[in-house]
């Protein structure tokens, strides 16, 4: 019994390993854009292009993952996906380090990185599905959730104090990360034994989903659109505390990173907190994703009150907890709720729908960020607002399926 609990815990730190790594492998390549356009010689929006085409090849290719994971296998598609990210870190990395005009080698690399990271974070969610029980994977996913949130608190420190020493070092970290999650994968993660059923055609197997996707539709469009909302806020709000720190107050490198990372620990802990509250209860996830909102919604709204960066850090701390209660029962609903051998398609469009909303904060913000500040209150004011009455309205525990 306890050989059992010890090989979970290892399981439950190989598969938390990977949403930190991918996270990792795009946020901490932020700092060096500034330095990349001077030591290379290019445009801020061909350096915008380096986080940008990572999330659309991601988007593309994530659904495609998620069928593949469901026909052939999780580890099978998170083992490679991991070696293509990795090597496309290499790619770049070594670019950067050797060739005089490295640019277009280095979006290749982001290319291949975007396609390893389709299969990789998004195909964990439905692993956890297929390993633990239902009580087991609410507890689970809080923790991937936290592991997720950790890569964004240590991304813009690491990423700072790496170019501080080599420039395009970010790059080349992401190979040697890689290989740990892989490692960690292969060893820790025991593929379980299951019968052998005849293979099912695409066109079933879609067939299927459509089935699925027609039972439940109320509620998983609400989920889809409440994952891009809470995604769009998150890195909306970066966007904004970012640009803040370093333009009004001149608060640059890794202090500006420490000082990121502060709010998005409160993030990090509710997650967590949630993940082990709320076992297997889709009545208390409800009213925690509803709670959780609320309260991102009422935080942003007296964002404009002040304009020091203590006080928005505060704001962003608070923001930031609501969003940390509502993820892991957002990926646990899912999860807990759907037949297994179509998890992995539907938990794909979770993912990109969530990937959608990383890749919008930032730009929509910058463009309202020319406007007035009043402007970024309304529409986060307003998405939470839509957020909390589609868990209202759309997730109901007391009928069936949700």
């Amino acid at each position: 019994m306890k050989t059992m609990e010890r090989e979970k815990r290892w399981a439950i730190v190989a598969l938390a390993s990977v949403p930190l790594i991918m996270t990792l492998g795009n946020s901490m390549l932020i700092p060096i854009l500034p330095v990349m356009e001077e030591k290379i010689s290019i445009s801020k929006l061909q350096s915008s292009y380096i986080i940008t085409v990572y999330s659309i090849v991601a988007i593309i290719c994530i659904p495609i993952a998620g069928y593949l994971s469901d026909r052939f296998g999780r580890k099978v598609i998170i083992v490679p996906a991991l070696i293509i990210a990795g090597i496309g870190g290499l790619i770049a990395g070594i670019a950067a380090w050797k060739m005089e005009n490295p640019f277009t080698f280095i979006i290749i690399g982001r290319i291949l990185q975007g396609i390893g990271a389709s299969g990789a974070m998004p195909i964990v969610f439905p692993l956890i599905g297929d390993m633990f029980n239902k009580e087991e994977a609410s507890a689970t996913l809080g923790v991937i959730e936290t592991s997720n949130t950790v890569g964004k608190v240590l991304s813009p420190i690491l990423g700072a104090a790496l170019t501080a020493v080599i420039w395009f070092l970010p790059f080349l970290a992401i190979p040697f990360f890689c290989a740990i999650s892989l490692l960690l994968i292969i060893f820790l993660i025991k593929k379980k034994e299951e019968k052998e059923e005849e293979k099912i055609t695409f066109a079933i197997y879609w067939e299927k989903v459509k089935k699925t996707f027609q039972a439940h539709k109320k509620w998983l469009i609400a989920i889809f659109i409440i994952g891009a909302i809470l995604m769009f806020i998150l890195f909306g709000f970066l966007f904004y505390l970012s640009s803040l720190l370093e333009d009004d107050f001149h608060i640059k490198g890794v202090k500006k990173g420490l000082l990121l990372a502060i709010p998005l620990l409160a993030l990090s802990i509710a997650s967590y907190i949630t993940g082990k509250k709320i076992e297997n209860d889709i009545v208390k996830m409800k009213w925690i994703i509803f709670i959780g909102t609320v309260i991102s919604g009422a935080s942003v709204t007296v964002l404009s009150l002040e304009r020091h960066f203590i006080y928005v850090i505060i704001i962003f701390l608070v923001c930031g907890a609501g969003i940390g209660m509502a993820l892991p029962c957002l990926d646990a609903l899912i999860t807990n709720s759907l037949e297994k051998n179509v998890l992995g398609a539907i938990t794909s469009i979770y993912s990109a729908m969530r990937f959608i909303g990383v890749a919008a904060g930032p730009p929509i913000i910058a463009i309202l960020m020319k406007k007035t500040l009043i402007s970024i209150v309304l529409l986060f004011t307003c998405l939470a607002i839509i957020t909390a009455i589609l868990a209202f309205v759309c997730i109901k525990p007391e009928k069936k399926g949700i």
